[in-house]
C-alpha cells in the first residue's frame, strides 16, 4: 500500500478480492492506541488516519445494514450481512427472546452443518456451538429440536437468507451501539438503524426516532445533542454524554452519515455538516457515499454469473461493545516497520 493511497483504494482493493459488487452498505474499522473505534474515510489517506504505527490491524463490517437484507441482488452480498449479523448475536447486540434465539441458532447451524445426521450429531451436538454470549442447555436443546425437525433439507442460501428475515424484525436489528450516560446519569447506548435512532438502557429500546423527525445533530466536548421534530410541531431536545470528546465525535459522524444514507433520496442532496450553530466554528464532517436508494437502482443493474461463495465459521473478532457485556475492544499492536502493511481480519 502506497504512504498516499486513499481508503477508497483500500475498500476496493478488498471488494475485489471478495467479488463483492454491492459494497456501499461495507466499511473499514479500526481501533486507535486509546481504544476509539473508527471508520476508515474513503477521501483521506489510510495513513494519516492511524494514530498506531504499522502493521495496522482493520476490521471489514457492515457499516450501513439493509433496510430489507432479503431484497440485496447477490448471494455473496447476503452471506457477509449473514456474516455480520451472526457475529452480532454473539456479541450481544441483537437482543431477542428465548423462542427467537433459538430460531436463528438453528438457522446458523443449517448454513454450516447442513442436515441433522444422527450418525455425525451426537446428543448434546448444539452445544459446540458459541451462538450467544451465554445460554443455557434448555436453549440448547431447543435449537436443535427445530434444527432436526423443522429446517431440513435448507441449503446454506436459504437458511441465512431466513436468517436475515427473522433478524431484520428484530428491534436491535442494524444496532451498533455506542455507550453513553443520559441527564440522570444512567448508563444508556445510542445506536443507528435503518429505521432511525434508537436509545436501549438494560436490554429494553427506551426511546425510537424516525430519520425524518431528527432535525440536527451536534456535540460539544463529551456531550451529543440530537434535535427531535414530531408531530404537532412538538420540538425535543436529547441529551447524551460520551465517555470521551473522541467517542462523542465519533458518534456524530456516524449519525451524520446514517441519516444521509438512509433519509436522502440522492447524494447531489449532501451537505457538509458543523457540529456547532456557528459553521466555521467546531468539526465539519460530510458523507462521501451513495445513498440507500441509489444502491438499490445501481444493484438492480448487476448482470453477471453469481461469485462463487467459499462458506466457512469465521471466529468472532472482539472489537466492538456489547449491549449486555459492555466493551470489548482489542488494542492496536505497535510496531516500528519502514513500509506500511495492512492486515486485514476476517472477523
Amino acid at each position: 500500500l502506497q504512504r498516499d493511497a486513499k481508503g477508497q483504494y483500500l475498500f476496493d482493493l478488498l471488494c475485489h478480492h471478495l467479488n463483492l459488487l454491492e459494497k456501499d452498505y461495507f466499511g473499514i474499522r479500526f481501533v486507535d492506541p486509546d481504544k476509539q473505534r473508527h471508520w476508515l474515510e474513503f477521501t483521506k489517506s489510510v495513513v494519516k488516519q492511524m494514530r498506531a504505527q504499522p502493521p495496522f490491524t482493520m476490521c471489514f463490517r457492515v457499516k450501513f445494514y439493509p433496510t430489507d437484507p432479503a431484497a440485496l441482488k447477490e448471494e455473496i452480498t447476503r452471506y457477509l450481512v449473514f456474516l455480520q449479523i451472526k457475529r452480532d448475536l454473539y456479541h450481544g447486540r441483537l437482543l431477542c427472546k428465548t423462542s427467537d434465539a433459538a430460531l436463528l441458532a438453528a438457522y446458523i447451524l443449517q448454513a454450516e452443518i447442513g442436515d441433522y445426521d444422527p450418525g455425525k450429531h451426537p446428543e448434546g451436538y448444539s452445544s459446540k456451538f458459541q451462538f450467544f454470549p451465554k445460554h443455557s442447555e434448555k436453549l440448547e436443546r431447543k435449537i436443535a429440536e427445530i434444527h432436526k425437525s423443522e429446517l431440513s433439507g435448507q441449503a446454506p442460501a436459504t437458511s441465512e437468507l431466513n436468517f436475515l428475515r427473522k433478524a431484520q424484525t428484530l428491534e436491535t436489528y442494524g444496532v451498533d451501539p455506542h455507550p453513553c450516560k443520559d441527564v440522570s446519569g444512567n448508563a444508556a447506548f445510542l445506536a443507528f438503524t435503518p429505521f432511525g435512532f434508537v436509545v436501549l438502557q438494560g436490554n429494553k429500546r427506551v426511546h425510537f426516532i424516525k430519520w425524518n423527525e431528527v432535525t440536527k445533530m451536534k456535540f460539544e466536548g463529551k456531550t451529543f445533542y440530537l434535535y427531535v421534530s414530531q408531530k404537532e410541531e412538538k420540538k425535543i431536545v436529547l441529551t447524551y454524554f460520551a465517555p470521551t470528546p473522541e467517542a462523542c465525535k465519533h458518534l456524530w459522524k456516524c449519525g451524520i452519515e446514517n441519516q444521509a444514507f438512509y433519509k436522502l433520496e440522492k447524494s447531489s442532496q449532501v451537505r457538509t455538516v458543523s457540529s456547532s450553530n456557528l459553521f466555521f466554528k467546531g468539526s465539519r464532517f460530510r458523507y462521501s457515499g451513495r445513498v440507500a436508494k441509489e444502491v438499490m437502482e445501481s444493484s438492480a443493474k448487476i448482470k453477471r454469473e453469481p461469485p462463487e461463495i467459499h462458506r466457512a465459521g469465521l471466529v468472532p473478532s472482539r472489537s466492538c461493545p456489547s449491549i449486555t457485556h459492555g466493551p470489548r475492544l482489542s488494542s492496536v499492536p505497535r510496531t516500528r516497520r519502514r513500509a506500511v502493511h495492512i492486515s486485514i481480519m476476517e472477523g
